[in-house]
């Protein structure tokens, strides 16, 4: 019963951690009712159990000129070859990597900026890949996001066109983080240090502003190991629908289910791709059961997932994460 309650508590902090505007310890505190200092030691606690990483965000994928490209990778491979693990590990696009049961034995999850970018990582993925036993991979390019890290897409229009400024800038957000939040004046410093480009912070502040207020940063949050907090299952879930026309509507239907954290429309024969979150292994098959019986679905498969590579991720914990509670979110309460 403690390693529970510790488990609530520590979902708790990470609700609390994640909203539209970026983390202010005073006030987040506040929020939750403690102290400063009582709130900093907690989080210094989780960060020391690795319950906790790096602060981050979660970008709109359907940014302006180019959406970000979301690509999976399928590899069948064998114990004795981890070198491609860690080759693939290194590719910086890399959000996921699982090891799964199935045909293939491993699942890699890519963004990219735009299909320039992709089609160029794709050569190093070839050549990864060109060295493995079995060489034996499959591509799978994702034609639209619904659901990303427990965020809809389904009011997600930008209205504006982002440049490379900016593109850096979230970049930075997203995977330039540490135990705390970065600074304007920090963001300013590797402007100018890394990339040999000269940006005030007023600049930096005023960009942010606008990329929050139209839609293009979906939230801040803090990256988590989903285990350590109670979630013991995870599952990839292709599904087919009885009527090929109605995948749209389908779609929008299965946004609404919180288990459902990432919903992709793929171009194969189950063209529905989802990852599933559990609380625990028994909740899935109540999961797929209501699934059967409450949308028009021909079929599924799924491939359970053994062990996840990149331990630490983040999406949206809703106030009751239940197979069979489809009401409607309360993304950032």
């Amino acid at each position: 019963m403690k390693h529970i309650n510790e488990q609530v508590e520590s979902q708790r902090f990470i609700k609390n951690m994640s909203g539209k505007t970026k983390f202010i310890v005073s006030r987040n505190s506040r929020d939750i009712g403690l102290s400063r200092q009582t709130y900093q030691n907690k989080l210094d606690g989780m960060r020391d159990q690795k319950i906790i990483t790096n602060f981050t965000i979660n970008i709109n994928p359907n940014i302006r000129p180019n959406n970000l490209k979301y690509v999976m990778l399928e590899i069948k491979t064998n114990p004795k070859e981890p070198d491609l693990v860690k080759e693939l590990l290194e590719i910086p696009q890399i959000r996921m990597l699982d090891g799964i049961i199935g045909d293939f034995s491993l699942f890699a999850l890519f963004i990219f900026k735009s299909p320039e970018e992709y089609y160029q990582i794709l050569n190093t993925i070839d050549k990864i890949m060109a060295k493995s036993h079995f060489k034996k991979y499959q591509i799978i390019e994702t034609i639209k996001v619904f659901k990303t890290n427990g965020i809809s897409m389904k009011d997600s229009a930008v209205s504006f066109d982002i440049d490379d400024v900016d593109y850096k800038i979230l970049s930075i957000l997203r995977d330039g983080q540490g135990a705390k939040p970065i600074s304007t004046y920090e963001i300013s410093k590797i402007f100018k240090e890394q990339l040999k480009i000269e940006i005030s912070q007023s600049t930096i502040h005023n960009r942010i502003k606008k990329l929050e207020e139209q839609g293009v940063i979906l939230n801040y949050t803090i990256n988590f190991n989903p285990k350590k907090i109670g979630f013991k299952g995870k599952y990839l879930l292709r599904i087919k629908p009885k009527d090929p026309s109605k995948y749209n509507d389908l779609a929008i239907k299965l946004d609404i289910y919180r288990n459902i954290t990432d919903l992709f429309r793929i171009g194969e024969q189950y063209g529905l791709f989802a990852i599933v979150r559990v609380k625990d292994i028994e909740d899935y098959a109540t999961f797929i059961r209501d699934l059967y019986n409450s949308e028009n679905i021909e079929d599924t498969y799924t491939n359970f997932v053994l062990d996840e590579l990149i331990s630490h991720t983040n999406f949206i914990i809703s106030k009751s994460f239940s197979p069979t509670n489809v009401l409607n979110q309360e993304y950032f309460s």
